[in-house]
């Protein structure tokens, strides 16, 4: 299984200009890996004027609503993404919980709407605090978005280890160590083998979001074992996310 590197470009950029010129240097950056798989995540309003011919860029979107259609002022349905192209949704990130109120029941809620319209689900993973107390609360947040997934969809879903502690936007944050990172890792694999049996933890994709750059990703995956990243400011940097693809795929 290829690595995962995912930008989150969140609410950026401001113009179709832009957004277009950042995709298409990405894309031009990347035209010759052949060991990792990238996903770009933009805004809504920009996936329709995205398109590729670079087989390494697949698109995501940053959040989805549970409903395929319905009287919902303003949100997106996993089926209208996948008509756009896209391939991957991010679910439950740190910002949405925090910023929006977004509950496990909610996130669960998208997660199975996702999965029925055939995207894949990124479902972050997060602690606001270290030690016993992240555990409990990252423990809290898998088994509720995990409710009444089945075993089989488990393979379609991609787990983030997601520090809010670690995140750059964070007042006093620290970037984790690949220490910490592959004991997040241990711990969402504890988890799924508890819920969903060994053989499902096996072969779970897990990623880390948290300050991802070009100089620190090879510790991530090299070291921790981490089977991909989230990349949140440095994919809005064309060189440092180009040069963290190419670290990785030289690998």
């Amino acid at each position: 299984m290829k690595p995962l590197i995912i930008a989150n470009w969140k609410c950026n950029p401001t113009t179709l200009a832009q957004t277009k010129k950042l995709f298409n240097m990405v894309a031009e950056g990347i035209k010759d890996i052949k060991n990792v798989e990238v996903v770009i995540c933009p805004p809504f309003s920009y996936l329709f004027n995205l398109k590729s011919s670079n087989s390494n860029i697949k698109l995501g979107a940053q959040d989805c609503f549970w409903a395929e259609s319905s009287a919902h002022t303003g949100e997106v349905s996993p089926v209208m993404l996948k008509d756009l192209g896209c391939q991957y949704v991010i679910l439950g990130h740190s910002e949405r919980r925090k910023n929006f109120g977004e509950t496990n029941e909610m996130i669960n809620k998208k997660i199975k709407a996702a999965l029925a319209a055939g995207l894949k689900p990124i479902l972050c993973l997060s602690s606001a605090k270290r030690g016993a107390t992240a555990k409990e609360e990252m423990g809290t947040q898998l088994k509720g978005a995990m409710a009444g997934i089945e075993k089989l969809d488990i393979k379609n879903i991609v787990f983030t280890y997601e520090p809010v502690w670690a995140i750059s936007t964070t007042e006093g944050c620290v970037v984790a160590t690949p220490e910490n990172t592959a004991e997040g890792k241990i711990f969402i694999k504890e988890v799924i083998s508890e819920l969903f049996g060994e053989d499902a933890a096996k072969d779970t994709r897990i990623i880390y979001g948290g300050s991802v750059d070009q100089k620190n990703i090879e510790g991530f995956i090299k070291k921790a074992k981490m089977d991909g990243a989230l990349v949140g400011a440095a994919s809005l940097r064309p060189d440092d996310f180009i040069g963290a693809v190419k670290k990785i795929d030289s690998l």
